[in-house]
């Protein structure tokens, strides 16, 4: 797969209703993204909901002056309409990010912002190596994520 330019490959807008099916084993690997918004992201509305995204792999992952490298985003709510609480229902969990390498356009090159009520849980980060363009050390944030982190 080649991305660029464009959103990058995302899971979601999840949680848009209350009752929605579950996302799951899902893999995106060897794949190269250039210019693009997002590397990565999975995105769920802050609303409650019964979904879930689970068992999802991203592997051997090139990313070229990406905005937003790896991303989660529990809390999307565009304008700030529509959005009743701050809180996903979608359950998180089993998300493996593996060989991930190049630049961020952004200094954050890793953004993990999880549910308040639903923490993200078995979230691993195995040899991610991404720098910011501007040649300085890339940073990372993560919100309510529980996992590990190797390499």
């Amino acid at each position: 797969l080649a991305c660029g330019p464009g959103h990058g490959v995302s899971i979601g807008s999840l949680a848009k209703l209350l009752n929605e099916d579950g996302v799951e084993n899902v893999t995106v690997s060897s794949s190269v993204f250039t210019g693009t918004q997002n590397g990565v992201r999975i995105k769920s509305w802050a609303r409650p909901s019964t979904g879930f995204v689970k068992n999802v792999f991203f592997q051997d992952l090139i990313m070229k002056n990406v905005q937003n490298p790896i991303i989660i985003d529990q809390n999307y709510c565009p304008s700030n309409k529509g959005c009743p609480t701050e809180h996903s229902g979608i359950k998180i969990s089993q998300v493996t990010y593996k060989n991930i390498q190049g630049t961020s356009a952004t200094e954050q090159a890793v953004k993990l912002v999880c549910s308040k009520s639903n923490p993200c849980t078995g979230i691993t980060l195995q040899d991610i190596k991404l720098t910011y363009n501007k040649g300085t050390p890339a940073t990372s944030y993560c919100f309510n994520a529980v996992g590990t982190s190797l390499g």
